[in-house]
């Protein structure tokens, strides 16, 4: 089964609701004493992240009881299927935690491996993201999404790139591949709101080249996509998705407003991230 471009819009809008509703839980959480654990990996996990993801599973189970879900805080493990969701309720959960509002809900429908609809709220800032077959933004008042408007990447400014950085995720290899572009400034911001703030054409790249996890990129990569950006892996190919056998890990990658700068980017080659029979993944790959 593949899906329509409608279907895909009409599923974008359903999960831009979710997203939100998720981040009423969130914003009642910000800025209190919000009971936290550290995970093996040194990740921190709140209560917050617990309520949201919870909202959001009876949700997705509710609007799409056929389709599977791998989310972050209790089903991280679970396999992937030709189509499911992937679930961050609260990502940037240690800005969250230090009172930071640039955190997100993040939800991405996979088809394949590529991501096919998309919301990525950010309760903390008012403003919410999503796309299916179209980008969109809107204004987030009284928990609920309001009039979306189409959004757009920008072309590279002739002046140099605003490149956006993590304000706690600086590498080597990182500054290395930036140090190699025009960059003429950058902006710190959190969590995954990096690849919206490309997509509504306000920064030009962002480069990761640290860990990062599958539910943390799909709904950005896919939203930056739809409104005419890229996200790129070393090979120069898109982001997949679905990699049960990595446990869902990414590897270093590039997100674009102009595509033309695609060539220009280095990014550390660490060896093959790919399944093989998904080698032949083309860059043309859901826009």
């Amino acid at each position: 089964m593949t899906l329509t471009e409608p279907q895909r819009d009409r599923i974008a809008a359903t999960l831009a609701g979710i997203a939100c509703d998720a981040g009423e839980i969130l914003r009642a959480h910000h800025g209190g004493d919000c009971p936290h654990v550290l995970k093996p990996d040194g990740s921190p996990s709140s209560v917050a992240d617990l309520e949201a993801e919870q909202r959001i599973l009876q949700a997705l189970s509710q609007a799409f009881p056929e389709i599977p879900v791998v989310a972050e805080e209790t089903s991280h493990d679970a396999p992937p299927a030709d189509l499911f969701f992937l679930v961050d309720p609260l990502d940037g959960t240690r800005d969250f935690l230090a009172g930071n509002p640039e955190y997100s809900v993040n939800i991405g429908l996979i088809e394949g491996n590529r991501p096919v609809a998309a919301a990525l709220a950010a309760p903390g800032l008012g403003r919410i993201w999503y796309a299916g077959a179209r980008a969109h933004e809107a204004p987030i008042r009284r928990g609920r999404p309001e009039d979306p408007s189409p959004i757009r990447v920008r072309t590279a400014p002739p002046g140099g790139l605003v490149a956006l950085v993590s304000r706690r995720h600086g590498d080597v290899e990182t500054e290395a591949c930036l140090a190699a572009l025009p960059i003429e400034s950058r902006r710190g911001a959190a969590s995954a709101l990096k690849f919206c703030l490309i997509a509504s054409g306000e920064a030009d790249i962002y480069v990761r080249c640290g860990p990062t996890m599958e539910w943390d990129t799909a709904a950005g990569d896919h939203v930056l996509t739809a409104a005419g950006g890229c996200t790129l892996t070393p090979t120069g190919r898109p982001m997949i998705y679905g990699r049960h056998a990595l446990s869902y890990r990414n590897g270093p990658f590039a997100a674009l407003g102009d595509p033309a700068y695609a060539c220009r980017v280095g990014l550390p080659d660490r060896g093959p991230l790919i399944r093989p029979q998904e080698d032949g993944l083309s860059a043309a790959a859901h826009p």
